[in-house]
């Protein structure tokens, strides 16, 4: 069971491997995650999806997608619904390999033969290295992937995913390592209410003012998350004096992350943590 909580500790800058280190190796995978911690970040990023047998499946997409992944035989995937995770075991998923295609977007991505891993997965591999490698405790930025009116089809209702999502983490993690992040303004109200001791990011990517944004979800997060492009400096103050933290995505390049840390932002997501690096961010300079 998970240990009490204590006193939250904020790095000065928090740095998040976006999808582990999706500009380094296949997203969501281990080999991503280890290189995410070998390049000094602060926080794992990572989304969730859940498998038909109920496990807590690491995955941007609750498919497999044909851009990163290819299907049970080897094959290239020409219908992504064929490949729904809500309705396939994950035996079935991890028969299928997501590393080896080439990643158009991402040419410096190493490749690898590799599955989709379960949270739990996850969780222990991170531990140990932290434990063996780094000495360093990370937490954990875990986005639940849902969408309004996917229920039954995709994922099951907002409030089973979220308990499914939390009672896992709770077996292996002390809460307050972690943030759950989202689009689905669902979620956090429903986490908000039955598990208040655990913080949240509200993810945005609409044109909505933040006031309006806030008011729509009905209470402040600890993180405000928007796409990078929605912010100025002005906007970061401003947001700043609700004390809800400012943690755009996904800041990839280099002058891009130096401007935003200068107007006052609390951290950034990243494909490229070894940029971020090389720019003296995270905790290994």
């Amino acid at each position: 069971m998970a240990q009490p909580q204590k006193k939250l500790y904020y790095p000065s800058f928090d740095l998040q491997g976006h999808r582990g280190a999706r500009g380094m190796f296949p997203e969501n995978t281990l080999p991503a995650f280890m290189a995410a911690l070998q390049q000094g970040v602060t926080t794992i990023e990572l989304d969730v999806v859940i498998t038909a047998d109920k496990q807590v499946l690491v995955s941007h997409e609750p498919y497999l997608s044909p851009e990163i992944c290819l299907g049970l035989e080897g094959e290239e995937i020409k219908n992504e619904k064929q490949y729904n995770l809500y309705k396939m075991m994950y035996v079935d998923v991890a028969a299928c390999d997501c590393g080896s295609k080439m990643h158009e977007r991402f040419p410096e991505q190493v490749k690898v033969k590799i599955n989709k891993p379960l949270l739990r997965d996850v969780i222990v591999q991170v531990e140990d290295f932290i434990k063996n490698k780094t000495k360093y405790e990370v937490d954990y930025n875990i986005e639940i992937k849902s969408v309004k009116g996917e229920e039954g089809i995709s994922q099951p209702d907002v409030n089973v995913f979220s308990d499914l999502v939390i009672q896992l983490i709770d077996e292996y993690l002390p809460l307050d390592r972690v943030v759950i992040q989202s689009f689905d303004f669902r979620v956090l109200q429903y986490i908000k209410k039955k598990y208040p001791q655990v913080r949240l990011a509200l993810l945005i990517e609409n044109k909505l003012s933040w006031e309006e944004n806030i008011k729509q979800l009905g209470f402040t997060p600890e993180i405000y998350s928007p796409y990078y492009q929605l912010l100025t400096e002005e906007r970061i103050k401003a947001i700043k004096q609700t004390r809800m933290r400012v943690i755009p995505w996904t800041v990839n390049d280099a002058s891009e992350m130096l401007k935003l840390k200068t107007w006052g932002v609390d951290g950034l997501i990243t494909d490229y943590p070894n940029r971020a690096k090389e720019l003296g961010l995270g905790w290994m300079k």
